[in-house]
C-alpha cells in the first residue's frame, strides 16, 4: 500500500475504503496503540458494513481500543472543508449525531463518530462486529412516534448501545428496539 491519498473525478466515485481503513488501523493498533492498557485483546480491526450515504461512505470501524461510526469521502469535489477537529452534525432517522474530523496520511480526510470507548465490555469480536451491524441498521430507524401527536423521547443510539439486552430480546430480533416487556 502506498502513502498516496486516494481522488476520483467527478464521473469516478471514490472506491470501497474498508481495506484502506483496516490498514491503516492495523498499522496503528501495531505502533501507537501497542501495549497500551485498555486495549481489548479479544478485538481486531476491521471494517463493517461500509455503503453509499449521501455523498459519503459510512460504516464502522472496529477496533481493540474503539468503535466509531466513519464517514470516508465517496465523491472527493463534495467532501466538506471542515478542519481537523471540528464538528459537523448529520441527521439520520434516528436523530443527529456529531461527526470529528480526522487526518492520517494514508487515508487523507474522515469524519467519525464515537459508539464505544474503550470496547472493554465486548467479550469477543463475533459482539463487536453484530453490535456495529447492529448500530448501522438503528442509525436508519425512525423516532417518529408510533401515535401522530403522541412524542415519547426515544433513546439515542449510544443509550440502546449502552442497554444490557437479555438473550432472549437478542434472539428475537429486538437487540436495539424499545424492548417493552423485555425479559430481565
Amino acid at each position: 500500500m502506498t502513502n498516496e491519498i486516494l481522488t476520483a473525478s467527478a464521473e469516478t466515485p471514490l472506491p470501497d475504503p474498508s481495506s484502506r481503513l483496516c490498514a491503516v488501523f492495523e498499522r496503528i493498533a501495531h505502533t501507537r496503540m501497542q501495549g497500551l492498557p485498555f486495549l481489548n485483546p479479544a478485538l481486531r480491526v476491521e471494517a463493517v458494513g461500509f455503503r453509499f450515504w449521501q455523498e459519503f461512505w459510512l460504516g464502522v470501524m472496529v477496533t481493540p481500543w474503539a468503535m466509531n461510526l466513519m464517514l470516508l469521502p465517496r465523491e472527493a469535489e463534495r467532501w466538506p472543508a471542515v478542519a481537523r477537529g471540528e464538528r459537523r452534525h448529520y441527521q439520520f432517522p434516528a436523530g443527529s449525531y456529531d461527526f470529528i474530523m480526522a487526518h492520517d496520511d494514508t487515508l487523507g480526510e474522515y469524519m467519525m463518530c464515537s459508539l464505544f470507548s474503550p470496547v472493554q465490555q465486548f467479550g469477543d469480536h463475533e459482539t463487536a462486529r453484530l453490535t456495529a451491524e447492529y448500530a448501522l441498521k438503528a442509525l436508519f430507524e425512525s423516532d417518529a412516534p408510533a401515535v401522530p401527536g403522541e412524542e415519547t423521547p426515544k433513546p439515542t443510539l449510544q443509550e440502546k448501545l449502552a442497554t444490557p439486552i437479555s438473550k432472549r430480546d437478542f434472539l428475537r430480533g429486538r437487540f436495539l428496539s424499545g424492548r417493552k416487556g423485555a425479559a430481565e
